[in-house]
């Protein structure tokens, strides 16, 4: 296990790097809002796994979360429908910090911030630069690297050094890879919110789709994805945020 070199931060903290780096209200409500709805995603899913891995443990391989259920996997199925148990616990706890912070870069790549009288646009070239741009100023906000990387490791289904080769992506050329279980469920909570202006939610194969322009193996990567964490309730959140769903 790593040392930690910086802090975990609080809820009221990661409200404050927020504000802090937020160009104006209407940038903070779209990306914080954005953030606030990953992380519900991602905690969904995480609970879900939890809920799964508990039932293996107690009923083994034989374990079928279509007969008669134990409160907790009959509870988490309301949120996510389907999935496979994971390898171990997920920390719930880092997944919503992970996620309330994963796209913070996202701040640095507008276009037209909210401060010039435009609506909020962002920058097209820029804009996959976001991750890296958000893990190095919570680094320098003093933020521990196990939560920066949140910020790094959530492009797409994950950014290979040989993508960021072959794409000619303005990055440098190493993995931006999930490094950890938490990691990857706030990758995947990420691609069912989109910060289009009007935002909007995405369905699986919505997201399939946009998956497969970069390849069938992408396509291929983000189905495993859905199949080991399981597709949350779109229909309902996109109600519960007034959002339209794709």
């Amino acid at each position: 296990m790593s040392r930690m070199t910086g802090y975990i931060p609080t809820l009221d903290q990661i409200d404050e790097l927020h504000h802090k780096i937020a160009p104006s209200q209407a940038a903070y409500d779209l990306v914080h809002t954005h953030c606030v709805i990953v992380a519900t995603i991602a905690r969904q899913l995480a609970r879900r796994q939890n809920a799964l891995f508990t039932n293996r443990c107690k009923l083994g391989d034989t374990a079928d979360d279509t007969a008669t259920l134990p409160d907790a996997v009959r509870a988490s199925a309301q949120e996510v429908t389907g999935g496979k148990a994971p390898t171990r616990l997920i920390d719930e706890h880092m997944v919503t910090i992970g996620g309330l912070l994963h796209d913070i870069g996202t701040y640095l790549v507008f276009r037209h911030d909210g401060t010039d009288g435009e609506p909020l646009k962002f920058s097209g070239k820029n804009y996959i630069r976001h991750g890296l741009l958000g893990y190095q100023y919570l680094l320098d906000e003093g933020v521990d690297e196990s939560v920066a990387q949140f910020a790094r490791n959530h492009t797409g289904v994950g950014l290979t050094q040989q993508m960021v080769i072959a794409q000619n992506l303005p990055l440098p050329p190493v993995d931006y890879m999930p490094v950890t279980l938490e990691q990857e469920i706030v990758m995947v909570a990420d691609k069912y919110n989109s910060k289009s202006v009007p935002p909007k939610f995405l369905t699986v194969d919505a997201y399939t789709r946009r998956a497969a322009r970069y390849g069938e193996e992408n396509k291929r990567r983000w189905l495993e994805l859905v199949a080991q964490y399981g597709v949350p309730n779109i229909p309902a959140l996109a109600e519960k945020y007034h959002m339209r769903v794709i």
